[in-house]
């Protein structure tokens, strides 16, 4: 069975950053991928658009393709977002599958900060997405924790369910959520920003040219 391979993130809105790091990430991996909305993340403000606003855009981005698919677990449960219980629970439904979460380099870096994190690498590898030319600060502690976990053979993440952390090198993006909500406040067009879908009907974006920009 293929590794299963988490990301998440607010998707305030989905961009063609997300899609590229998700589908190069599957690629690298030859995994499945499923994109989770979180519902209230412990450590940034509320997502301007609403759950269900966020969800409608991530199925018209993922439309006419197989590769990435939705997950919308954490929305259902509701109350604070934290990772290792949604791992905690991805573990209890695929007890011998090979698990991965997906993160930036940056918020790997203050991976201290996390609910639980040591307990992270009991359920899960964890897949660092690494952009070209873009370096982040590893703390001394964190990487003495996971200096043994440490691979660069996707063979290691599909063979074992979990305890692994591999880096992902992918094409570099520069595409900010923040800067399409402001583009959009300011009644301009992001139309190479967005995934295609997203401009098919006009109501998907209309939490970002009504609302406030956040």
């Amino acid at each position: 069975m293929k590794p299963l391979a988490l990301f998440g993130g607010t998707f305030d809105p989905i961009h063609i950053g997300h899609l590229s790091v998700a589908w190069e990430a599957s690629e690298l991996l030859d995994a499945e991928v499923r994109l989770m909305p979180a519902n209230v993340p412990p450590h940034r403000p509320p997502p301007t658009a609403s759950a269900t606003q966020r969800v409608d855009m991530l199925r018209a981005a993922l439309r006419w393709q197989s590769r990435l698919t939705l997950d919308t677990r954490e929305l259902e449960r509701g109350g604070p977002s934290y990772t290792v219980d949604t791992l905690d629970e991805f573990r209890r439904e695929f007890p011998d599958r090979s698990l991965m979460l997906l993160l930036g380099a940056d918020a790997f870096a203050g991976l201290r900060s996390w609910h639980r994190w040591r307990e992270l690498f009991n359920v899960a590898h964890l897949g660092v997405i690494n952009r070209p030319g873009i370096e982040a600060c590893i703390p001394v502690e964190l990487e003495r924790a996971v200096a043994s976990r440490r691979t660069d053979d996707p063979q290691v993440i599909r063979t074992q369910p979990a305890g692994r952390v591999i880096e992902l090198a992918v094409t570099p993006l520069e595409v900010s959520a923040t800067r399409i909500r402001d583009l959009l406040a300011a009644g301009r067009d992001p139309r190479y920003l967005l995934p295609a879908g997203l401009f098919e009907d006009p109501a998907l974006l209309a939490p970002y040219r009504l609302g406030p920009v956040g």
